[in-house]
């Protein structure tokens, strides 16, 4: 049962993005305490980053969030944050945070934040839904969990961690992850679970246009993953021909490292494979 917020009111973001005169623009914006954004930083392709900060120390006991993004058609938006999350030891409670996502056709959502650090003690709950208009929304999202801060002997003395993602294309569910940890009554280290790691990184992305290009963007990640040291991760191809990935490392700089690798690639794939499909269409081909 959660305790009272201690804003007196859930904490909202609310961000738009649309496409103007070739280049990605905030079209509108709005936050509630703690949060305020960042003018935004642009992008090489006309894209912008729009970075969250926030006042407080951290996730607390009783905090509710809810955030929502829209990235319109033709626009580009990477979401960042400004430094690693910390969730707050909770004597009692527990803290909760909703994310809606909506990428129209030809647009394009990194959501790229840093990684999470839940505090012994702490019980947190994330779900997280995202809308993908259609074959031609594009995403790339990231979530990396620590087991707790390590330097302080509190490897997964955590109470509950807890995340929910519901992707769907056309309003139809293409993906879904529940993760839900509860280090008590889980055996954390052990087969099937961490099996010795203390880190996980979880990547999703959306399929390229081309088929061929699509499963050669598997096998270099997959060269990527092979080539990445101290982590341990694999990939499954969605029937829908999209990609999850789940990474496991020793520590979060680690599993960043290997995942910007994997970013820069998905993006220059994605910048090669929808400039093909654009020449492919005024080509008649």
């Amino acid at each position: 049962m959660h305790m009272d917020n201690k804003f007196g009111k859930i904490s909202r973001i609310s961000a738009c993005a649309a496409l103007k005169d070739g280049k990605t623009i905030l079209e509108e914006l709005s936050f509630t305490a703690p949060y305020k954004i960042m003018m935004p930083f642009e992008r090489e392709n006309g894209g912008i980053q729009i970075m969250p900060l926030c006042a407080s120390a951290g996730i607390m006991a009783g905090d509710s969030q809810n955030f929502f993004y829209h990235v319109k058609e033709g626009a580009d938006l990477e979401v960042l944050s400004q430094s690693f999350e910390k969730i707050h030891k909770m004597d009692e409670g527990a803290a909760s945070r909703t994310i809606e996502v909506q990428v129209d056709k030809n647009a394009t959502l990194y959501y790229y934040p840093q990684p999470v650090i839940p505090f012994a003690q702490s019980s947190f709950d994330s779900r997280m839904t995202i809308h993908l208009e259609d074959e031609t929304s594009c995403l790339f999202l990231l979530e990396i969990i620590s087991c707790g801060r390590k330097a302080h002997n509190e490897c997964f003395r955590y109470s509950r961690f807890s995340s929910k993602v519901l992707l769907y294309r056309n309003d139809k569910l293409i993906y879904r992850d529940n993760t839900c940890y509860e280090p008590d009554r889980m055996p954390m280290e052990g087969i099937g679970m961490y099996e010795g790691y203390t880190h996980v990184a979880n990547i999703f992305l959306t399929k390229l246009r081309d088929t061929a290009a699509n499963l050669q963007l598997q096998e270099k990640i997959w060269q990527i993953l092979d080539e990445a040291s101290e982590t341990e991760g694999g990939i499954t191809r969605l029937t829908t021909g999209d990609m999850a990935l789940r990474i496991f490392g020793q520590c979060a700089q680690k599993l960043q490292q290997t995942a910007e690798k994997i970013k820069k690639l998905y993006e220059h794939e994605q910048k090669q494979n929808m400039g093909a499909a654009d020449y492919g269409s005024d080509s008649g081909i």
